[in-house]
């Protein structure tokens, strides 16, 4: 059965099932009528009074200890409703008027219920014969997210007793984490900031050495996204980690969303990356430590509505390897025929080979896909230095069917640029690039060459991949130059020039693209003047951001730097999919 045939049914499967959520019973008062009510619950992973408290000290802190205890903390670690807006994230059924000298309610163990008595929400389950005969109400919130289908297949059963019998059962499902799509508007983009102090270990142990001139020129990768983003944050690290400024590579934002009397009760959710370092300790010696910078998530994002969660494996990994566990490497389509929530992409490696060992943690995946809204699209990514799904394809808007098509790096197309400028015209020119190459020289580097069309094969078996999994056709795809070189101790590879595809959609209009750098002639940029030619029929602007100090010499770009929250309002409900949109 195929990956498309599956979602279907999943999605028809679950609205059955949702639709009969209440066992019969016998007697006077149905089952229905004596429980009944809501079939959807959040996880209540988010912070609605503000309790849960990050320590300067934690942000620094080495070793997994700090990482569980700030991410035990949230609405569902108590047995208390934290506030009115912890009340909205309760999902509501009824106890119908069903008589008895006493009752109780109990739930499976992945959530918890309480009852409304006293303007409030009780936590203690025994009903009393008043309340039998007058009815009640209840909430109900979800203690986690769905991580292991092979744990917890995300339903539980909430049972009414009666005199000591069971009266009627209800089951209910805990919403699933759905990611965001690059054609909705971001409403908030986040990044990095620069602060005092070295920003890096002195000793990295396991970590690289970073550039010297990384990260720099702040404002002139600042300074476009204030002009053209809705809201920026820029936040500011610690003096320890801040040049750890890859906020895309942090978490991938998603949604919980669950079906109320009221409308759509949404709670957004920072998934943190399954990044593992080995943080040296006072001594020097290396501890496995989640990645220091993530728990900015805590401070800075948890809140009211907005939670954080997170699924790794604490093991020792090179860096090169765990670069692959960062969320650069999680990407989504919108919705399309027959997946109405779009899917998930992620770059992983072959199951044999020099590169085999390039893959993402599997419990962050397993999390990712046992979700069951987006199925995943696979491509191989082992052939880069970082090995993200960012690095080489873009989703942009687009007047086709579907509304949308990919953008794509091509080393090709960048090299027959370079044939059709004079031989003496530099690339990098005002940049701190320490050698600024003609195109002559390049097009004299057998080398280069060789490895700039080696890097074009992988991108063709990446696109061959979308083609068959989206139904996109060639065609339609924009192609962009972008080139390639192979790293000087790894056989991996990196873009040369900045990755054009490697940016922001602000919105689906908006583009916020590196800054090539490519050759120029007649005052013109002839990497940017052939993209702008390419995406003009999408109805998309492009904003240029030199990113060339604050991200590409560090390896990333423009995308890896920024991360963004995005309206979602207008998202088909994940429980209203159906084949065709």
């Amino acid at each position: 059965m195929s990956g498309k045939v599956r979602t279907v049914v999943g999605v028809v499967a679950a609205s059955v099932l949702v639709g009969s959520g209440v066992s019969a019973s016998a007697g006077s008062v149905s089952a229905l009528s004596a429980l009944s009510g809501d079939t959807i619950f959040l996880p209540n992973v988010d912070d609605d009074q503000r309790r849960c408290h990050v320590e300067s000290a934690d942000l620094d802190a080495v070793g997994e200890e700090v990482d569980v205890r700030l991410a035990a903390c949230n609405d569902a670690a108590d047995e208390r409703v934290n506030g009115a807006r912890d009340e909205d994230d309760l999902a509501r059924l009824r106890v119908g008027r069903v008589g008895g000298r006493s009752g109780a309610v109990s739930v499976d163990a992945q959530a918890r219920v309480f009852v409304k008595r006293r303007g409030g929400f009780d936590p203690d389950l025994r009903l009393s014969a008043a309340e039998l005969r007058s009815g009640v109400e209840l909430g109900v919130e979800g203690k986690d997210i769905l991580r292991d289908p092979a744990m917890w297949d995300g339903w539980v059963t909430v049972t009414l007793t009666v005199d000591n019998r069971v009266r009627a059962k209800h089951r209910m499902r805990v919403a699933p984490l759905v990611l965001q799509n690059d054609l909705q508007p971001a409403t908030t983009v986040f990044a990095a900031r620069p602060n005092e102090g070295p920003g890096w270990v002195d000793h990295p142990a396991g970590l690289p050495q970073l550039p010297k001139e990384f990260p720099g020129d702040f404002e002139k990768f600042a300074t476009p996204l204030r002009q053209e983003a809705a809201d920026v944050r820029f936040i500011k690290g610690t003096s320890t980690w801040w040049k750890d400024v890859w906020w895309q590579d942090l978490f991938e934002p998603a949604t919980a969303s669950m079906p109320t009397r009221h409308g759509i009760q949404t709670m957004r959710v920072a998934i943190r990356s399954a990044n593992i370092w080995q943080v040296p300790d006072a001594k020097g010696n290396p501890v496995l430590t989640p990645r220091p910078a993530g728990r900015q998530l805590f401070r800075d994002l948890r809140g009211p509505d907005v939670g954080v969660v997170q699924e790794y494996t604490l093991d020792e990994r090179h860096f090169v390897a765990d670069l692959r566990n960062a969320t650069g490497n999680i990407e989504s389509l919108p919705p399309y025929d027959g997946h109405p929530q779009g899917r998930l992409i992620y770059g992983t490696a072959p199951d044999s080979g020099p590169t085999a060992s390039l893959k993402p943690d599997k419990k962050f995946i397993t999390m990712l896909t046992a979700q069951g809204q987006q199925p995943p699209v696979v491509i191989d990514t082992s052939w880069l230095v970082v090995g993200h799904a960012d690095e080489t394809m873009h989703v942009i808007r687009a007047n086709n069917a579907r509304g949308w098509t990919l953008m794509v790096a091509d080393p090709r197309l960048a090299e027959r640029l370079l044939r059709e400028v004079p031989k003496d015209t530099k690339l990098l020119a005002d940049t701190i690039a320490p050698t600024k190459p003609t195109a002559g020289q390049l097009l004299g580097d057998t080398k280069f060459l060789t490895d700039n069309e080696q890097a074009a094969h992988h991108i063709d078996s990446q696109v061959q991949v979308m083609l068959t999994e989206t139904g996109l056709r060639p065609d339609e795809l924009i192609r962009v130059p972008v080139l390639f070189r192979k790293a000087p101790d790894l056989p991996l590879y990196s873009a040369f020039t900045p990755g054009i595809p490697n940016g922001i959609s602000l919105n689906d209009r908006l583009f916020a693209a590196p800054d090539p750098h490519g050759p120029v002639t007649d005052g013109k940029d002839v990497f940017r003047r052939e993209t702008e030619r390419a995406i003009a029929g999408s109805g998309v602007r492009i904003r240029w951001v030199n990113d060339y100090r604050w991200a590409h010499i560090g390896g990333g770009e423009v995308h890896c730097t920024t991360n963004a929250w995005r309206d979602t309002s207008k998202a088909l409900p994940w429980w209203k999919g159906q084949q065709d949109l």
